[in-house]
């Protein structure tokens, strides 16, 4: 157990909250959320022992034993899975021990101390009963699993360390902190450099974490999985609230619903939200990942009344008029010099599209987004832009492209030379720049507020084409939250690449996959995704170490699916006959319509006419309820997988 009494907080001269009260108990799962500089990490930082509390009490139990991320990593010729074996203390200590021991055993027996090897031999064997006991025989194996869960080829894992880049390195060490033995697991935004890949597979191990977690994260849907209690810095408090993030969201929305001003925002909020999702219901077509936005938009209903209270509140302005298609890509070959990516890509952006991109770490996703930005040229094939296209792209590279010296003010006014001052930090107030730091330079700025900054200037141009790449990176739940927002009312075209899956959700119309060097459509939504990289993805190992299980795979894989088609046929029968008939009801629709209208100017019957519009009136409520089942019988299809 560990108990924070009166315990304040504090970073420099900043307080950044006071009299905390809190007790964690062994085996919780805690998540830690709150605007980004509010004091998250602070605490995980007093927690590991980094700091000490300057007022108040942080009563621990001696024996914990604690694990966290190192945020740097050596650039050192190690290999990587030696390095990440690093991490277990206890077993480096026995491995250590029994090398001593050998060589001791050794000299004693050439030096013939007969009794000294003996006693020897019982230290060796007492060392190998604490390996076995601690699994030390299978410590090796454990850490390839854990490097091929983060995205590491077999290859890869012997590697050394220094030869890869820095977001790899972060994999490394968290795969270092994973193996660590720990009663406390101190996470701190584990999910910034992953991919959707990994980070499903992060949701599984942590799933069978024994240990107390405290997890900072900006990720809901990451939140959702894997924490059962959330604390939240509010002002200079921290308030406990049981369940995972979205308990936590309905908890928050209640307590502010008793404030009369931030209740009328609520209620203007839903209701906004309801008539876009009411607009969006109307003309949603069938297609899976369609539905599965059109449900994961009411699910924002729900949550949008725990989020009145942000500073973050903006909308895209009405892009100018698009072209058709916007831009179309043919046969095209991306890579760089001799190295090819991608190859045969094909695929056409055209307005109103809503694309999102899948795909593991260094498949192409970024690649594909840089050659439908221009931003790098397709080495074979075609890249055609309409004329009118106006691009606005976002790139990680883009946050060091800002010129540290200058300030935020000083950044837009170059977009937007027109525009008076005040109107300008209006517009940056809206993403957080308010008063004298819409003033200040931008070279202390964190990742996050570099991020807003570069959104603010995109959204300024008014684009017709978004080109997000990992826009969510360093934003906290309430930008995320707002750019959501922003992004359903948005009139243009999006290609997303995000592993924030609460975005991808919301967002998109269409997945595209990017994998194995080709671009396709995927053919089902984000819960499909997630079966397939369980079943159908293929291994990222040695063709001699994925080769002796290949046909068994193959044969399970066969049989699931075909219990599954089994299963799913009278569903899909059932939703083919319902779409039969909504079809024929719409054309008998179209019919009374066109009657109607001939009525209208003609000198038909009043009582043919009002039967008309009584048949017309059937078929709307008929038409409702097919709808309803057709809905209720495409989930439990994807309740199928």
């Amino acid at each position: 157990m560990i108990t924070l009494r009166n315990l304040s907080i504090v970073r420099g001269a900043r307080v950044l909250a006071s009299d905390v009260n809190l007790t964690l108990h062994a085996g919780e799962r805690i998540g830690v959320v709150g605007a980004n500089g509010c004091g998250k990490s602070t605490l995980l930082s007093l927690l590991a022992g980094d700091l000490d509390a300057e007022r108040g009490d942080l009563d621990m139990p001696s024996e914990i034993a604690v694990a966290r991320v190192l945020q740097d990593t050596p650039a050192i010729e190690r290999p990587a899975i030696d390095y990440v074996l690093d991490g277990d203390a206890e077993l480096r200590t026995v491995q250590g021990a029994l090398a001593q021991g050998e060589a001791a055993s050794a000299r004693a027996q050439k030096a013939l101390a007969r009794g000294r090897a003996a006693h020897h031999g019982i230290e060796q064997a007492s060392l190998h009963d604490k390996l076995e006991a601690i699994d030390g025989y299978r410590a090796q194996s454990r850490a390839a699993s854990l490097l091929h869960g983060l995205g590491f080829a077999f290859e890869e894992q012997t590697a050394p360390v220094a030869s890869f880049s820095g977001g790899w390195r972060m994999r490394l060490n968290l795969a270092r902190a994973l193996i660590a033995r720990s009663d406390l697991l101190l996470l701190d935004e584990p999910t910034n450099h992953l991919d959707l890949d990994a980070i499903i597979w992060l949701e599984r191990w942590l799933a069978g974490y024994s240990g107390t977690l405290m997890l900072v994260s900006h990720d809901r849907e990451f939140l959702d999985a894997t924490v059962r209690r959330v604390l939240h810095f509010d002002g200079r408090a921290i308030v406990s609230y049981s369940g995972n993030y979205t308990a936590f969201e309905t908890a928050r929305a209640g307590a502010l619903a008793v404030q009369q001003a931030a209740h009328a925002k609520q209620r203007s909020e839903v209701e906004h939200l309801r008539r876009f999702v009411d607009r969006f219901r109307a003309k949603a077509t069938k297609a899976r990942q369609v539905q599965s936005r059109l449900k994961a938009l009411a699910r924002m209903e729900a949550i949008a009344p725990a989020h009145v209270d942000s500073t973050f509140r903006f909308r895209f302005d009405p892009p100018a008029a698009a072209p058709s298609p916007m831009i179309v890509l043919e046969a095209a070959r991306l890579g760089y010099g001799e190295r090819t990516i991608l190859r045969e890509a094909t695929l056409s952006v055209l307005p109103g599209s809503r694309i999102a991109l899948l795909g593991r770490n260094g498949a192409g996703k970024s690649t594909l987004m840089k050659a439908l930005a221009g931003a790098v040229s397709v080495l074979e094939g075609t890249r055609i832009e309409g004329r009118g296209l106006a691009i606005g792209y976002f790139a990680q590279h883009q946050l060091e492209q800002l010129h540290d010296h200058e300030s935020a003010l000083q950044h837009l006014t170059r977009t937007d030379r027109g525009a008076r001052e005040q109107e300008l930090r209006d517009y940056l107030g809206r993403f957080g720049f308010a008063g004298d730091q819409a003033l200040a330079p931008v070279g202390p700025f964190s990742g996050g507020e570099r991020s807003r900054l570069v959104l603010a200037l995109i959204v300024r141009r008014r684009p017709n084409l978004l080109l997000l790449d990992e826009p969510t990176n360093h934003l906290d739940l309430e930008m995320r939250h707002a750019l959501t927002l922003a992004l359903q009312e948005y009139a243009g075209a999006v290609v997303l690449v995000s592993h924030d899956r609460h975005m991808v959700r919301t967002t998109a119309d269409e997945l595209w996959l990017v994998a194995d060097g080709q671009v396709v459509p995927f053919d089902g939504d984000l819960d499909d995704y997630r079966t397939w990289l369980q079943s159908d993805k293929p291994e990222r190992m040695s063709s001699s170490d994925a080769r002796p299980g290949r046909k068994e795979q193959r044969r399970i894989r066969a049989q699931r699916q075909d219990e599954a088609a089994t299963r799913r046929r009278p569903l899909a029968a059932a939703i083919r006959a319902l779409e039969d008939e909504i079809e024929a009801l719409g054309d008998e629709t179209a019919t009374i319509d066109r009657d109607l209208i001939e009525a209208a100017s003609g000198s038909t019957d009043a009582g043919a006419i009002a039967m008309r519009q009584k048949r017309r009136a059937e078929i709307v409520a008929r038409v409702d309820a097919l709808e309803q089942r057709w809905y209720e019988l495409q989930d439990a299809l994807a309740a199928l997988g």
